[in-house]
């Protein structure tokens, strides 16, 4: 309930992983269908990076704003939707801009402010529906939708120490309510031996087709800096696979420094 994303909004995981998220909404389009997103931890949709909180950080400085100087064409669509919303829009509003008529969204978000923000933002939207509560509660409500086909977008503040362990459950348990849709849960790393246990936990689960997509931005030996991230992704579309390698490189290209330790992986976890 602390966490409040607007002094964080723009910077490299932001990026990396938003990004990331428009591919996979992306892959939806293919289909005729409709399709179902559910946003566990929405945040207040869209922030102000000249606003007192980002301006406290500059987080932003180093992460969409080195993007959109020197734009890369692997980032086109991700970076024309940044442009086109205007503010930084965070995964609400990147998933709001890109579904179709009959396609749905729920966010949940557990901060009463952010939540009374988010609401007021899609107040005229018929296909979005704003939850003030737990996501990870929402993981058992809201799934499975009546849609058949769907994304469950799990982006946690990583403030408990037991985040992890919580992050590998929920996608276990909504797994096991929803197996055909796809995941994907963004996670931080500082240092790799808490991320080696969080893929144990998704290999020993069962869990068939996952995938991680990591960027580090140098080596992972400083436990108190953000030295990079992931994404696990569960029933990766066709094609994502290749699609992630070029996008977390065009990321990494755009917001490093060449320190040390710096690069990106896609690891398989488990076959299909």
């Amino acid at each position: 309930m602390n966490y409040r994303h607007a002094y964080h909004a723009g910077n490299f995981a932001d990026c990396f992983k938003h990004a990331l998220l428009v591919a996979l909404l992306d892959s939806f389009a293919r289909k005729a269908a409709p399709y179902f997103v559910l946003d566990t931890h929405a945040g207040a949709g869209r922030y102000d990076l000249d606003a007192e909180e980002a301006r406290r950080t500059a987080e932003a400085d180093t992460g969409i704003r080195r993007l959109l100087q020197h734009p890369s064409p692997s980032l086109r669509r991700y970076l024309g939707l940044v442009e086109q919303l205007g503010l930084y829009p965070g995964s609400p509003a990147l998933i709001g801009a890109v579904l179709r008529g009959n396609d749905r969204l729920a966010c949940c978000e557990l901060h009463p402010e952010d939540a009374a923000t988010l609401r007021r933002h899609f107040r005229r939207d018929p296909r979005v529906e704003v939850h003030e509560r737990s996501g990870w509660e929402a993981l058992g409500a809201l799934l499975p939708p009546r849609e058949k086909r769907g994304l469950v977008f799990i982006d946690p503040p990583f403030e408990d120490r037991n985040e992890f362990f919580t992050l590998a459950d929920g996608l276990r348990r909504a797994h096991g309510r929803f197996s055909h849709g796809i995941f994907a849960a963004w996670y931080p790393i500082k240092q790799m031996a808490a991320v080696r246990s969080f893929h144990g936990s998704l290999v020993s689960s069962g869990i068939r087709d996952v995938l991680a997509v990591e960027l580090y931005l140098r080596e992972t030996t400083n436990p108190d800096r953000l030295n990079g991230c992931g994404l696990a992704v569960i029933n990766p579309p066709y094609q994502f696979e290749d699609q992630a390698h070029l996008i977390a490189n065009a990321v990494l290209d755009g917001v490093g420094d060449n320190e040390i330790g710096a690069g990106t992986a896609v690891i398989r976890l488990a076959d299909e």
